[in-house]
């Protein structure tokens, strides 16, 4: 007998799947999902992650062979966490919370990861701040079996999918953007229920304005400032009126975003440097106030070459493995040697992505900045947030452009094709032109970006974080005269600094909240 324990995701290829393991399509989607899972299981044991399209996260549990078997999709779009105690029980679950609550946990603070913390301002790989609380990486799945008659418990953990890179030379340039938009095509047939209705989150980006335009999505949704600065809405309510969509404004004030901090860090379980995570709170909130389902446009920029220090790939070279950890790189080794107080030699970041270099010693310099950001970034930071923030607001996220198939396109097409020196994304913009205007399909990379830098250094706003920062708990962590160093440095012009505060500032949030 199979018992489904776990589950949290959306299956898109449900209805093939319904038909080829006999199962009946009228099923209400959650009852479908647990079959497809059980039935699948039956057919497929540990390969049928191989068989899923979407996201996912699940544990079934083999009564017959007192076994638990749980996966993780291959993007990690869901978490998946677990933890041995210390009687060989292990306990598991997509949230770590529900995990801190039962018999045999232990709650301690894992150290070492703040080291790591400031300079990826996020968790990488498979340790958290948890001491003993692993993650299940991406393309992962994992089997226990409890002791029994004599015979110890046994964990094993077999990574069933990995990243791979075949560019060919055959195809022009128009030809991988029909292919983007074919599939693109079939994968918006699925990511929606019949039943349900859906609305699309939009920026001044190509990636937002793309889906939405695949979409049948009627209304859009944004976030935006008074400062006309950091204001993308203008370009959101551009792009929504070329397509005859409805936009929705969500306006965040200083304060409110402020304020929110504790509740964002609370919800993410772990620290989050990303201070894009914020607004991005905010806006599920506002969002599901009038939706309980949202697509949204992550991906693309780490599959088809989206970011602009992409563009330097050729001339980082063979020295890539020696410094490239992924998207974000906040603090050197000796200004964390000088600010922590229990600085550990040896602990590097670049160790996380050591056995990645391996991998993918043969590609060129480009494909492995988008290898090591598909593998570390996008689990730890990108999916992280969006699943994290939308289930604490009670909205949906589905991310169409985080599709195998969409991958196997982007794993195919030459890096010409991707960034040149003119345009980042080439092939997945010229797609996106044959829906959209091409002012909106080339238009420069803004990135979500938020205001903070300034919020930050101005009294009027950052009681809170000056308050945090200087507290007797950050003295615990940190030498105070060097974060007197960098806050005085930063309130006295140097903007550039406000993510170092930043990273310090979440961490110690995060700590409040469960320490």
């Amino acid at each position: 007998m199979l018992r489904l324990k776990e589950y949290r995701g959306h299956i898109r290829n449900w209805k093939g799947l319904c038909e080829e393991l006999g199962l009946d399509l009228k099923l209400p989607r959650r009852e479908r999902e647990e079959k497809i899972l059980i039935a699948g299981y039956e057919k497929w044991g540990e390969s049928i992650a191989d068989h899923l399209y979407g996201m996912f996260a699940f544990a079934i549990w083999d009564e017959e062979k007192q076994e638990l078997f749980a996966v993780r999709d291959q993007f990690g779009t869901k978490p998946f966490y677990y933890y041995l105690t210390e009687d060989g029980t292990l306990l598991y679950g997509t949230f770590i919370r529900p995990i801190m609550e039962q018999e045999g946990f232990k709650k301690e603070l894992n150290e070492d990861m703040l080291q790591l913390y400031l300079t990826l301002t996020y968790v990488a790989g498979e340790d958290t701040f948890f001491k003993g609380v692993k993650k299940l990486l991406p393309g992962r799945y994992l089997k226990w079996r409890p002791a029994k008659d004599g015979k110890d418990a046994r964990l094993e953990i077999t990574r069933y999918w990995t990243p791979k890179f075949y560019p060919d030379e055959t195809k022009t340039l128009m030809d991988w953007a029909n292919k983007i938009n074919s599939t693109m095509e079939t994968i918006m047939q699925e990511v929606k229920e019949p039943s349900e209705t859906a609305e699309s989150f939009l920026s001044g980006g190509v990636d937002s304005s793309y889906v939405l335009a695949m979409s049948d999505a009627q209304n859009a949704d944004t976030v935006g400032y008074d400062d006309a600065r950091f204001d993308e809405s203008p370009l959101a309510l551009e792009t929504a009126k070329i397509l005859g969509r409805t936009l929705s404004r969500c306006r965040i004030t200083p304060e409110e975003y402020f304020e929110i901090v504790p509740w964002v860090m609370k919800n993410m379980e772990q620290p989050l440097g990303d201070a894009s995570a914020i607004a991005f709170s905010i806006g599920c909130k506002a969002t599901a106030e009038h939706t309980k389902l949202c697509y949204s446009g992550e991906g693309s920029d780490e599959f088809f070459g989206g970011y602009n220090m992409y563009r330097n790939a050729e001339r980082y070279g063979e020295n890539l493995k020696n410094f490239y950890v992924g998207n974000t790189n906040i603090m050197k080794e000796d200004e964390k040697k000088s600010l922590l107080k229990n600085y550990k030699e040896g602990l590097l970041p670049i160790d996380l992505v050591r056995d990645i270099y391996d991998e993918i010693e043969e590609y060129d310099p480009l494909t492995k900045m988008s290898d090591i950001d598909i593998q570390i970034w996008l689990e730890g930071d990108i999916y992280l947030n969006v699943d994290k923030m939308s289930e604490a607001a009670g909205l949906e996220i589905r991310m169409p452009l985080t599709d195998l198939r969409i991958f196997d396109i982007a794993s195919r097409i030459p890096s010409k094709f991707k960034v040149n020196e003119e345009q980042n994304k080439v092939a997945f913009r010229t797609a996106a032109a044959r829906i959209l205007p091409e002012e909106v399909a080339f238009r420069k990379k803004l990135g979500f970006i938020v205001p903070i830098r300034h919020w930050m250094a101005d009294e009027n706003y950052n009681g809170p974080v000056k308050e945090m920062i200087f507290s007797d708990t950050a003295s615990i962590f940190f030498n105070m005269e060097e974060v007197q160093k960098i806050w005085d440095e930063y309130t006295g012009g140097n903007s550039d600094l406000w993510r170092k505060i930043w990273t310090i500032y979440t961490f110690l949030v995060w700590y409040d909240q469960y320490f």
